[in-house]
């Protein structure tokens, strides 16, 4: 076993928000280095990964997995090193994608972790492209809207984790990809790095007349993370016969529910609508990764990441990110 501090730190849940989610939320703490049992291995994390969904998690409505407890370390995913194992499978030194939460050593049993190859891509990625919000975005794009060459594709918070995804691997079929940000250097990045056909921002005061001008012939395939008003003027340009892979509403996720006024258009339109959550089929994993892989080796995906430094700054960094500050994937760089 390598050298080691005396404590840890994590960052726990200290009260929940009401309306927007601030700092305060969380305290960080100091604890005590957890022993690993057996089949067990005990990590020191690297990397962590502040996602969306996380807004929910420190909500008591109910919701499709349980609420963090207040004086809970916050969760998440991190990857990490191996420091300590007890299990045949890792060996002190391995590289490890796992879920250990808001802190700098964690505990977890060796089937709930992924040995990561890290000779092509950074270990970082593991938590991005490679992660969660890479294979959301396939699930999402390929599994549930398919779409065919020439069509239109669009998807909001197009600059960020899973919509950078989502709008490459469109225009690797052929589609033509619309995509939504906030802000004219997103939109810029949107277009010049990623390569949509366009983009479309939301802060402007033309945003709607904008979105009518770069789909003129409507949206054959419409990925949606915002949800709000956003998604209310996206509905009005919906094809007959469209699609629609519901991913996130994380618009609504600081205010009251919006109150929709346009779902006619999936009457009318005879609209197919899913909503998904990615971690059901997690047998469907690890081909999709292999996928994602293969496209940043053949150059045809790539990917942008913010990174916070320390894990005392993970509070100001999650808030920030569901502000919309961050460019592609957030994560905190906790060594």
């Amino acid at each position: 076993m390598q050298s080691q501090p005396i404590n840890n730190q994590q960052i726990i849940l200290v009260s929940r928000p009401t309306g927007w989610v601030t700092p305060d939320n969380f305290k960080l703490i100091e604890a005590d280095i957890p022993n690993p049992g057996p089949d067990q291995v005990l990590i020191r994390n690297q990397w962590l990964s502040l996602d969306p969904y996380m807004r929910g998690r420190i909500s008591e409505a109910k919701s499709y997995a349980q609420s963090v407890n207040i004086g809970e370390v916050m969760v998440g995913a991190t990857v990490g090193v191996v420091i300590e194992s007890r299990s045949e499978k890792f060996r002190v030194g391995d590289v490890v994608l796992g879920a250990t939460g808001w802190q700098l050593y964690g505990v977890a049993n060796a089937n709930q972790l992924l040995s990561i190859d890290t000779t092509l891509v950074p270990a970082s990625a593991y938590l991005g492209v490679l992660g969660m919000p890479g294979i959301t975005a396939w699930t999402g794009l390929i599994n549930i809207c398919a779409p065919s060459p020439g069509e239109t594709v669009v998807v909001d918070a197009a600059s960020g984790a899973v919509g950078s995804v989502v709008g490459q691997l469109a225009k690797n079929l052929g589609c033509h990809v619309v995509g939504i940000a906030g802000g004219e250097e997103k939109c810029r990045y949107v277009v010049d790095v990623l390569g949509f056909d366009a983009c479309v921002d939301h802060r402007s005061s033309t945003f709607a007349a904008d979105l009518k001008a770069h789909i003129p012939e409507g949206i054959d395939c419409l990925f949606e993370n915002v949800g709000g008003e956003i998604f209310e003027n996206l509905l009005t340009l919906m094809k007959p016969f469209s699609r629609i892979a519901l991913c996130g509403l994380v618009s609504e996720f600081n205010r009251e529910p919006h109150a929709y006024r346009t779902i006619r258009s999936i009457l009318v339109n005879r609209i197919k609508l899913q909503g998904f959550i990615v971690s059901d089929k997690l047998e469907t994993w690890p081909g999709i990764r292999k996928n994602l892989h293969d496209l940043i080796e053949s150059g045809k995906l790539t990917f942008r990441e913010s990174i916070a430094q320390g894990l005392e700054k993970a509070p100001e960094a999650f808030v920030g990110m569901l502000k919309g500050k961050n460019f592609g994937k957030q994560l905190v760089k906790l060594s």
